[in-house]
């Protein structure tokens, strides 16, 4: 059942039409006057209007309620009609908002069918927005933990240049958390509704990547069977992410300062520029500096991405937050035999906050994850850590062969969190006060791409199955949606 606001100035239509409606099950709203209706918007909050586009045969006051009720929040879907159709008013209606165009006499079937399409489509275009808003929440899940005072600085640095668009530069050795970082700041700008394009610049050789961040045109090298679009330019909008970028070869290098510089990309084979805009975030594992000595990486290029550095620690240099990410993993994996919560015995934390971690925080959470999968009871024992762990550090750890007791995991305060904001929320570039509640966890990359998988598959469920309407919907590439319905874009 809808809320339906009807407005006409002959009564014997709007007492058939509202008796139609009616009978059909929705709430109708009936008025004659087209200033009562125009006031009357904002009372009822209607989720479709019909009106009249001619009240007085010479002046369309139905344009200006079309127009208002586009304008509620959520707006409404509007039906225009009219006794005195034109090619030109049709057009008119439709440029204004209207949803579909009726001329009279019409049908009773006629009104029906558009009824229920203009309905249908105010449905779609509502849970879109709707999943949309969720989607975006669910990487509050992606959090950036630490208290240590270099990662506060961080977030400081985050929440400062997030709702920019001056080009990030991310330096820090691999696993500390860089791809976060990134992903921190698309989401908590502006840009957080356009397409989030990550890409590891040393995963692809050069003629591949070439095609990849540019696109190419049909014919322009063998196996280039049809045009393709470039990331940069599926990224429009929104943020690319280019990963160890100190990996790129110097002639692709050229071309993306070039990108940096005038906005545009050239295909490959192609000799007109697209403008693009994308925001660039690239991050490196290694000093650029040094391989500007060597020769192998543009010093211009690297002015150009070195706008916004921000450094991010290793995790010997924060050994504090050991404690925290361990209970932050913890927290996302379910025991498999038990309801009660993981523990770890007091020796094991020491073990972990002795080591020096040279994978960083992508090697302490495959250590949980392999103590998790081996542990037999709710316990996590010095045992149950990697063998190469224990080893190197049980000559200077005498405990470890002691009785091991257990120790409770501390709680992750709020200040040791980065929240990215859900969709429609102001950035923020404090923390989120302490004593706010923390959600459990999964691992990152299953958890989006269950929820990317289950946003297309709605979004294409109520197109109909029609993929070219979906993709629309989705604000994404026919070939980018196929891509993701496939599993194949993956990170």
């Amino acid at each position: 059942m809808a809320r339906v606001l009807l407005v006409d100035d002959e009564l014997t239509m709007v007492q058939m039409v509202a008796e139609l409606l009616r009978q059909d099950g929705h709430e109708v709203f009936p008025f004659t006057n087209g200033q009562a209706a125009s006031a009357a918007l904002t009372l009822h909050s209607p989720d479709l209007v019909i009106t009249d586009l001619y009240f007085d045969k010479t002046r369309a006051h139905g344009l200006e309620i079309v127009r208002k009720a586009r304008e509620l929040d959520p707006p409404a879907v509007a039906i225009v009609i009219t006794g005195f159709g034109s090619i030109e008013t049709a057009v008119e209606a439709m440029k204004n908002g209207a949803f579909d165009y009726l001329e009279k006499p019409f049908k009773i079937d006629e009104l029906r069918l558009c009824v229920q399409r203009a309905l249908s489509y105010k449905a779609a275009v509502t849970e879109t927005a709707y999943l949309r808003k969720q989607l975006k929440k669910k990487y509050q899940f992606n959090q950036i933990i630490g208290s240590a005072p270099k990662m506060q600085e961080v977030f400081k640095l985050i929440g400062r240049v997030a709702d920019t668009d001056s080009t990030v530069l991310v330096l820090g050795e691999s696993g500390t958390g860089k791809e976060l970082v990134a992903r921190a700041l698309h989401f908590n700008s502006r840009r957080q509704f356009a397409p989030f394009v990550p890409i590891n610049c040393s995963a692809l050789p050069e003629n591949l990547l070439e095609s990849e961040l540019f696109g190419h045109r049909r014919g322009a090298f063998t196996g280039a069977i049809s045009d393709k679009k470039g990331l940069f330019q599926e990224a429009d909008g929104g943020t690319i992410f280019l990963d160890e970028v100190g990996s790129m070869p110097p002639p692709l290098q050229s071309r993306l300062l070039r990108v940096l510089q005038e906005r545009e990309v050239r295909r490959v084979g192609d000799n007109t520029p697209v403008f693009v805009n994308v925001r660039v975030v690239a991050a490196s594992n290694e000093p650029l500096e040094q391989r500007i000595k060597e020769g192998t990486f543009r010093e211009d290029l690297f002015y150009r991405l070195n706008v916004i550095p921000i450094p991010m620690p290793s995790l010997r240099e924060r050994r504090d937050d050991i404690p925290l990410l361990v209970a932050h993993f913890l927290k996302g994996k379910a025991h498999p035999r038990s309801k009660n919560p993981w523990q770890l015995t007091r020796q094991a934390m020491e073990l972990l906050c002795a080591h020096d971690w040279p994978g960083n925080v992508r090697e302490l959470e495959n250590a949980i994850e392999r103590a998790v999968t081996l542990c037999e009871g709710e316990i996590i024992h010095t045992s149950d850590l990697p063998p190469s762990l224990v080893a190197g550090l049980r000559a200077s750890q005498p405990t470890l062969d002691t009785e091991e007791t257990t120790a409770p995991l501390p709680t992750v305060p709020a200040s040791a969190l980065y929240p990215l904001h859900a969709a429609g929320e102001p950035p923020n570039s404090a923390p989120r006060p302490d004593g706010a509640p923390t959600d459990s966890f999964q691992p990152l990359k299953t958890f989006l791409r269950e929820q990317e998988q289950t946003y297309l598959n709605r979004a294409l469920e109520q197109c109909g199955g029609d993929k070219e309407k979906a993709a629309i919907v989705l604000g994404v590439s026919l070939a980018t949606l196929y891509r993701k319905l496939s599993g194949e874009d993956k990170e």
